[in-house]
């Protein structure tokens, strides 16, 4: 779970990035680790944020969102050491949490598949974040593994037997 001073971080440069932005958002840290995810979750109040500005953060299919994501990992990560560096999520207006809900779902539907057939299943159109996320929730599946084939933009997570 991420410290106080690493959440603080997070919650800085998010906040700054948003005033840059002329947006008035805050950011709150919920330093909830999710299924295994080791991340600390700062969540965007969507309160003061009109419907368009909203979008605008988010993306199309969270795009915006996990570039801000990417970017503040990126950033208060760089020159760390692996075992000292903070993963970090981004969530606004429960954007997250629904795809989450989607990505399980999503995982457990291939995991039935491959079980059912044995032949591979190659998940599709996941960005990084969502791929890690798919791996953490299938590590658990005794029988199945997971890898990522291909190269971005075309990178695919795929599900096998072990």
């Amino acid at each position: 779970m991420a410290s106080v001073e690493q959440q603080q971080q997070g919650r800085e440069w998010l906040n700054r990035l948003l005033s840059l932005a002329r947006l008035p958002a805050t950011v709150e840290a919920d330093g909830v680790a999710i299924r295994g995810d080791e991340s600390c979750w700062l969540t965007i109040s969507a309160d003061a944020l009109s419907v368009e500005q909203i979008h605008a953060l988010q993306g199309d299919r969270g795009e915006v969102l996990d570039s801000i994501q990417y970017l503040l990992n990126t950033t208060l990560n760089m020159g760390k050491p692996e075992g000292e560096q903070q993963p970090f999520t981004v969530e606004l207006d429960g954007y997250r949490d629904r795809r989450q809900a989607e990505l399980l779902a999503l995982a457990e539907e291939a995991a039935a598949k491959v079980r059912e057939t044995g032949e591979e299943f190659e998940m599709v159109a996941l960005s990084a974040a969502e791929r890690r996320q798919v791996h953490t929730f299938l590590k658990d599946y005794e029988d199945l593994e997971t890898s990522s084939r291909g190269q971005e933009p075309d990178r695919r997570l795929v599900v096998r037997r072990k």
